[in-house]
Parts: structure tokens; C-alpha cells; sequence
């Protein structure tokens, strides 16, 4: 088990991130039904920290969870959610980080997943209005008053991560990190350790780029996360693939698949506390949760980190 920063919360080093559980407005051809198969499996596998967020479906993925979860043991299972994002009369999403509205997204995700605390309740994104710190405050109310167990953070710049850690509340921190996205490692690991705030990377098989699946480049729908990443198209799609490579040697050598190997180097990485892969289908559920078991020598995690330097 892993704890979260300076709270009380404990959990497994890896948990689910459900953006593709609901996810109507992120993921074309998404079953609901199979998004719950998919919680219900995580759980079962031992994956018990669910990331969901208001943004995924608009609510409709925190639903979907507390439809899953209904009759579970809840303090066996670790819920975090997010919250930033407030839902306009003409349907679009204005940005507020106020003491007011962060309340209100509390209630309502409690509310969406039946539940009567969220493990983690993430500032998702800065709105440039709130000071970041007045926004961390209120949250700390609200887990002075047993809503919300940790305080966390997601989308900020290192500057915005200080200002909302001004009065040393924040527990955990939630950013875009793979092995193709490094940057955190420069930018904030070291204050982070030296604050006792915990880091949980999103993305962090890359949209499936680092699955080893795309071995030609794929065009994808408007609206699908993937249409816009230049990761998946020209020299830039080709030189990561090659690094793949090294990865789809790795894991024929473990008989695994290219994804375990990349969620267990994660895992045997000090400055991370959980990582939380998505799954489409449950038999996706069933493949992270066998990266548990996966042991790389300390040759084959230093292959994969200077491959992908």
C-alpha cells in the first residue's frame, strides 16, 4: 500500500483511470455497460484507487462508478475525483476554482457516486482567477469536515503547484508524465519529495502509444484525445515508435505485453506513488494488473530509461 502525501490515505501503487469508463465527450463507441465491467474487475484484480473526474462524460463516469461500486465494501476502495470545470446554460465549461463552486463540485460528485467521501478531490485545472491557495484552503475545510480525505492538484505549472502548496496542504499532484512525456522529472520531483507531496502521472501509456499497438500511423475522429497529438503523426510517430521497439523486445523476453513492461518500469520508480492506466475493455483490466508481477532486473530499468532519456 501507498500513502498519499501527508493524509491519511492509503492505497495500491496502481489504480484505474476511468476517462474511457462514461467518457462519451473524450471517446467515440464507448459501452457503458462495459465500463462497468471494467470497475468491477479493477477491483477484483486488486486495483482499488478509481480516478474519475467530472470532465469524463460530464459526470456521467462518476455515475457509472457508483453503479459499480453499489454493495461494495466502500473502505476497501479509493476514489478520487476532480473538479474545475463549471457547466455553462449553453452547455460549454468555464474554468472556477472558487471556495463556492469547489463545495459545490463535492457535493455533486458525491452525490453522482453515492457515496459520503471521495478518498482525493483534485483542483483539476488553475482558472487564473482564485489564488490557488484560498482554493486549497477551502478544500481543507472540506476535509476538515470528513468530505474528502486528501487535498490534491492536477494541470499546474511549478510556480502554481508552489502557490497552492503555500500552506503546506497539498497532498498529492496530479500531472501528464510517461516516458515520453519526462519533463516532471526536472521540473518539480525534488520539491515534490521535499514536500511529502505525492505524484500520480496521467497518460502514462502515452493514449496507447506506448502499448506497442500503433506500429503504422492511424488518423483518428474529431473530438477523440488523439486527433490533435502530434505524438501520432510524421518523424515524431516514427522515432517513438523505434524506442518502442526496445519495449516489444523487452516484453517478448517476459512473454508480456509491451504495457506491462512500461507499468512495471512506473512502478519501480521512486517518485511515483500510483499510476493509473486506462482500460477500454476489461481484458485491458486484467493485462495492468499483471505488471504487478512482472520483475525487471536493474539492467532491463535502465535500458528503458535511457532509451526514452
Amino acid at each position: 500500500m501507498v500513502k498519499i502525501g501527508k493524509s491519511s490515505v492509503e492505497t495500491t501503487p496502481m489504480g484505474l483511470g476511468t476517462n474511457a469508463v462514461g467518457g462519451h465527450n473524450l471517446f467515440s463507441n464507448l459501452d457503458d455497460q462495459e465500463g462497468i465491467r471494467i470497475v468491477q474487475k479493477s477491483i477484483a484484480s486488486g486495483i482499488t484507487l478509481l480516478d474519475t473526474a467530472f470532465v469524463y462524460g460530464l459526470g456521467e463516469s462518476e455515475k457509472l462508478i457508483g453503479q459499480a461500486i453499489k454493495g461494495m465494501d466502500r473502505s476497501k476502495i479509493q476514489i478520487a475525483s476532480k473538479g474545475a470545470q463549471k457547466l455553462q446554460p449553453d452547455g460549454s465549461l468555464e474554468l472556477d476554482n472558487s471556495p463556492e463552486f469547489l463545495r459545490q463540485a463535492v457535493e455533486d460528485s458525491l452525490k453522482r457516486l453515492n457515496t459520503d467521501y471521495l478518498d482525493i478531490f483534485y483542483i483539476h485545472f488553475p482558472a487564473g482567477k482564485t489564488p490557488l491557495n484560498e482554493a486549497v484552503s477551502a478544500l481543507n475545510d472540506l476535509k476538515k469536515a470528513g468530505k474528502i480525505r486528501a487535498i490534491g492538484v492536477s494541470n499546474l505549472s511549478k510556480d502554481q503547484l508552489i502557490e497552492a502548496n503555500r500552506d503546506g496542504l497539498v497532498d498529492v499532484d496530479e500531472e501528464q508524465y510517461s516516458l515520453i512525456h519526462r519533463e516532471m522529472e526536472q521540473d518539480r520531483f525534488d520539491y515534490l519529495k521535499q514536500e511529502q507531496i505525492s505524484f500520480v502521472p496521467y497518460f502514462p501509456l502515452a493514449s496507447g502509444l506506448l502499448t506497442g499497438k500503433y506500429q503504422e500511423e492511424q488518423s483518428f475522429p474529431v473530438g477523440d484525445v488523439r486527433h490533435d497529438d502530434p505524438n501520432f503523426k510524421g518523424q515524431q510517430f516514427k522515432e517513438i515508435n523505434q524506442r518502442v521497439d526496445v519495449l516489444r523486445r523487452l516484453a517478448a523476453e517476459h512473454e508480456v505485453s509491451v504495457a506491462e513492461v512500461v507499468l512495471a518500469w512506473y512502478l519501480k520508480n521512486p517518485a511515483i506513488s500510483v499510476v493509473i492506466p486506462g482500460a477500454k475493455k476489461v481484458s485491458q483490466v486484467e493485462d495492468n494488473a499483471k505488471s504487478l508481477n512482472i520483475k525487471l532486473n536493474e539492467q532491463e530499468l535502465l535500458l528503458i530509461d535511457q532509451t526514452f532519456k
